[in-house]
């Protein structure tokens, strides 16, 4: 996994608006594509595919590109797009793209090789002074909310995932050697509830790629298991046995 996207969790924040007098560049549009080709998904042989188009081919009127994302209806689809373009959110904040995943975007292209649309994400270039400078002034949970056990300092920086509406729908509960990892099934923000575990899955796909670069930030090696197990108020999703 690329190094620095550890230090983009502390400097990238969700775009609401853009400056209209910076464009990306042609280099750039190469520079996001080969990016994207890198991406490292989450769970094996679920088809990924995405487009790039001008925000005006879409019901979007903000960034100037669209980034259009299409999978495989399979199980885990969901967590392995906000796995895998959370490291394109990353790597964007690291040469000053703007972003913000963008539930409610809407594109006429619904399908692109046999694989469906899921969700979208919004560019424009940005200036350095446009991103966040003190990461500790985003509204997070305290850690005491949804953390339980030991490596708290792991969850401190954990915590600051980019989620939908901020309703921040992880439940983390260290046990020995073993982090589980949950995903609420109710959370308090503006999302229709039956809407909710769509973006909250993709959600914590983001969350579990920002809790891997901590460890590994903080050298402790794991073994990750992919679960799904229905619980009464929540959803185990994985777990991580620590070396």
């Amino acid at each position: 996994m690329n190094n620095n996207y550890y230090d983009m969790i502390f400097k990238r924040k969700s775009f609401r608006r853009y400056a209209k007098n910076l464009k990306i560049n042609d280099n750039e549009l190469i520079l996001i594509e080969n990016k994207i080709g890198e991406l490292i998904p989450l769970i094996d042989n679920i088809k990924v595919d995405y487009e790039i188009v001008k925000s005006e081919n879409t019901n979007v009127r903000r960034g100037e590109y669209c980034i259009l994302i299409y999978s495989e209806d399979k199980e885990g689809y969901l967590l392995n797009i906000g796995y895998m373009f959370e490291q394109l959110d990353l790597y964007l904040s690291s040469i000053d793209i703007g972003v913000c995943w963008y539930g409610m975007g809407n594109t006429k292209i619904k399908e692109k090789n046999g694989l469906k649309y899921v969700i979208m994400m919004t560019i424009g270039k940005a200036s350095e002074d446009e991103f966040r400078k003190d990461y500790t002034k985003a509204k997070r949970k305290n850690i005491e909310d949804n953390w339980v056990g030991d490596l708290k300092e792991i969850g401190e920086i954990a915590k600051y995932a980019p989620s939908a509406c901020n309703s921040q729908p992880w439940d983390i509960l260290v046990e020995g050697n073993k982090i589980n990892v949950h995903r609420l099934k109710k959370v308090k923000c503006i999302i229709p509830l039956f809407k909710i575990p769509f973006y909250n899955s993709i959600d914590m796909g983001i969350y579990l790629l920002i809790l891997e670069l901590v460890l590994n930030k903080n050298g402790i090696g794991f073994k990750r298991n992919i679960i799904d197990e229905d619980m009464e108020e929540k959803v185990k999703i994985a777990e991580y046995i620590i070396d």
